[in-house]
């Protein structure tokens, strides 16, 4: 076997016929200003290689992260208040998990403008019993309210509004489904929405560009409705369909990118 050498398989070679190490500049650390004036002084790349380097290249920081969508502190909620107390005229059944049993005579003589903002006030919550007792007890409401929900839409908007500056996605999904039922509770629900738009919509901005990119797969959670860009695309499309004639203009103010379900716009 040959012996392994470092210059070749035959042996080194003579230290006469080494080629000698050319000098190489990185363009990073080249300061060109001060080659223009070494040519013209006449200093030689052995001169050159003596002169303090300086570093022309700064690293520029990155700009900080605006925390847009970051999630914001949850305070405890009036829900937590009266439930701890016992307030709440609800019976539940610890029988594999959580359930609400109502009584069905009751709801005709039910006091919705006292209770139902005290159920939506809860729905920010994140820790059980109270966030599904909130959310269970808000939806069982709703579908027992009908026309009486003209009388306390004005008091669940402030509720509604703390769900969702949360920014939490799971608060921020409930919320949006309990407004999309809120609009279709009662023929002209949708449409004493409308002054409130100001105070709901903003938000959603921030959210509505997240969505799922599968590429050519399936999402096979789609009837869980948790994709948040759908989910606000098709509570708005609720809120204009119910909304009445001034519905989209109010959504268009406050969401330029939203386009309308319902009219063909052309540019």
């Amino acid at each position: 076997m040959a012996p392994k050498n470092k210059h070749s398989a035959f042996g080194d070679f003579p230290s006469d016929f080494i080629p000698k190490k050319v000098e190489t500049f990185e363009l990073d650390s080249i300061d060109t200003h001060q080659v223009s004036l070494n040519s013209k002084i006449g200093l030689d790349n052995k001169a050159l290689s003596q002169l303090p380097r300086s570093n022309t290249v700064k690293k520029v920081p990155r700009p900080p992260i605006s925390g847009a969508q970051a999630p914001r502190k949850i305070t405890a909620s009036s829900f937590r208040l009266h439930y701890d107390r016992g307030d709440l005229p609800i019976i539940i059944e610890h029988q594999n998990g959580y359930k609400i049993l109502w009584n069905e005579e009751d709801f005709n003589n039910f006091d919705y403008q006292l209770y139902l903002p005290i159920f939506v006030d809860g729905i920010r919550e994140t820790t059980d019993p109270y966030r599904f007792l909130a959310i269970q007890g808000t939806f069982d409401l709703l579908s027992k309210i009908g026309d009486k929900i003209l009388k306390v839409i004005s008091q669940l908007i402030v509720p509604l509004k703390k769900a969702l500056n949360t920014r939490d996605p799971e608060v921020i999904l409930v919320t949006l489904k309990i407004i999309q039922r809120i609009a279709t509770c009662s023929e002209l629900a949708g449409i004493r929405l409308v002054p409130y738009y100001r105070q709901l919509l903003p938000i959603l901005n921030v959210f509505i560009t997240i969505n799922k990119n599968l590429g050519d797969k399936i999402d096979y959670s789609q009837r869980k409705k948790k994709n948040m860009g759908d989910l606000i695309q098709e509570t708005l499309e609720i809120l204009e369909q119910n909304g009445g004639d001034e519905a989209f203009l109010n959504i268009k103010y406050m969401i330029p990118t939203y386009e309308s379900c319902i009219y063909e716009i052309r540019a």
